[in-house]
């Protein structure tokens, strides 16, 4: 596996995505009946600062579960000559904060975390844990990809479509994501006034007065000034 093959299986489940990263599903109500009360415009409710302080604290991964996560997150995102892995990135702990935000994942999530021993056991008599790397690449390979796998695996691959939704929301929202991504985002820029070829094609031109009031890179910090008449004069 390599990362741009689970990012393209990842885009063509992006409704999947969003269901699971919003945390709605279609029989799931607890998002509608949360009512918060108190707070100030544009800042945090009292139930909201409480539950954010209860989402910091403690983990829901066991450590047998952690690793097994940064096994798996490092086989749908290793590091390559652009980024790094995703253990790198800290994407276990992003994964570990969603199930405590996310107590619905919690289950399905823990569940196929189980399974992988299960499947551990049937194949190769071993934990998860204590596979190598290319007994752990038998068992990804059955629920990697869902077009290849068998009917029995049906549920290994929602489970896996579902860490991988994860491990990729949390790589790419990261700096070192969004670099690999080539996300620019909001950049700064620098307005010299209309372009003269566009100036030329509507027969139009800057007032020479204006001219040397443009902004400039160097006085983009700089507020303007205008008299009372609407004329810019600084």
């Amino acid at each position: 596996m390599n990362r741009r093959d689970n990012l393209k299986l990842l885009f063509t489940g992006s409704l999947g995505a969003g269901i699971l990263m919003t945390g709605c599903d279609p029989v799931d109500k607890s998002v509608q009946s949360q009512v918060f009360t108190g707070g100030t415009p544009g800042g945090r409710t009292e139930e909201e600062n409480l539950r954010d302080q209860k989402l910091m604290e403690g983990t829901f991964f066991t450590d047998e579960e952690r690793k097994k996560l940064d096994t798996l997150v490092d086989i749908i995102i290793p590091a390559d000559a652009e980024s790094p892995a995703a253990t790198e990135l800290k994407v276990t702990d992003f994964i570990d904060f969603m199930m405590r935000d996310q107590p619905n994942s919690q289950t399905p999530m823990r569940g196929g975390l189980m399974w992988l021993d299960f499947e551990a056991d049937e194949k190769f008599g071993k934990t998860f844990n204590e596979l190598s790397k290319d007994q752990v690449l038998a068992i990804v390979d059955e629920v990697a990809w869902p077009d290849k796998a068998k009917p029995e695996y049906i549920g290994g691959v929602r489970w896996f479509n579902m860490l991988r939704n994860l491990t990729c929301s949390g790589y790419f929202s990261t700096e070192a994501g969004w670099k690999y991504m080539g996300y620019k985002g909001n950049q700064p820029n620098v307005w010299d006034g209309v372009p003269q070829n566009v100036l030329d094609k509507h027969g139009l031109s800057n007032p020479e007065k204006y001219l040397s009031l443009f902004l400039k890179p160097e006085d983009r910090g700089t507020v303007a000034v205008w008299d009372d008449e609407g004329n810019l004069i600084g």
